[in-house]
């Protein structure tokens, strides 16, 4: 998977996270970057709506990593969709100077069970898994950070490994019904 997206609104970024929530399945790492206010817990909101997780999803800044569970049995993943899928695991690297650090989570004991995303994880958590999603979220007027929710997005879903190289993010419409 390789795209770029432009996204209008926190909305539509929601809303692209339900669309890369269609495709992501326990033992997924996905790694967020970003200015602050980019999107990036907007985004994950998101994907933890489309999983189907307990929720809310706020950011975990201050307590750096958060557990959400899912609604419904992780089995019901297998059926697509309309079941619901694993656990989301939601961390936040800003606070952290290293990938030592961040192992010190161990949030790799979590990563076969679970939706694993880390905002501000560039450089830090490339480690957790070789086949992971790098999101890159700018500002589509270039720049830095968007001056607001509302203000367009450039987002860049990089695939990395064998696990993306077929995948292709699914149009809104099949977001829309989740």
């Amino acid at each position: 998977m390789n795209e770029e997206v432009t996204v209008a609104t926190a909305d539509d970024m929601r809303g692209l996270g339900r669309r890369l929530a269609v495709v992501l399945r326990a033992g997924d790492v996905v790694i967020l970057s970003g200015p602050l206010g980019a999107g990036k817990t907007t985004l994950t909101q998101g994907i933890g709506a489309g999983l189907g997780v307990r929720g809310p999803v706020t950011s975990p800044t201050f307590v750096i990593a958060r557990v959400h569970p899912p609604l419904t049995p992780a089995r019901l993943a297998a059926s697509g969709p309309a079941g619901r899928g694993p656990a989301l695991v939601h961390a936040d690297a800003y606070r952290l100077g290293s990938a030592a650090e961040l192992d010190d989570l161990d949030l790799d004991a979590e990563t076969g069970r679970s939706v694993t995303v880390v905002e501000w994880g560039e450089g830090l958590a490339e480690g957790l898994a070789e086949d992971r999603l790098e999101i890159a979220i700018a500002s589509a007027a270039g720049g830095g950070a968007p001056s607001d929710g509302d203000s367009p997005r450039m987002v860049r879903i990089s695939g990395i490994g064998q696990r993306w190289q077929d995948i292709r993010l699914p149009p809104a419409d099949v977001a829309d019904r989740l």
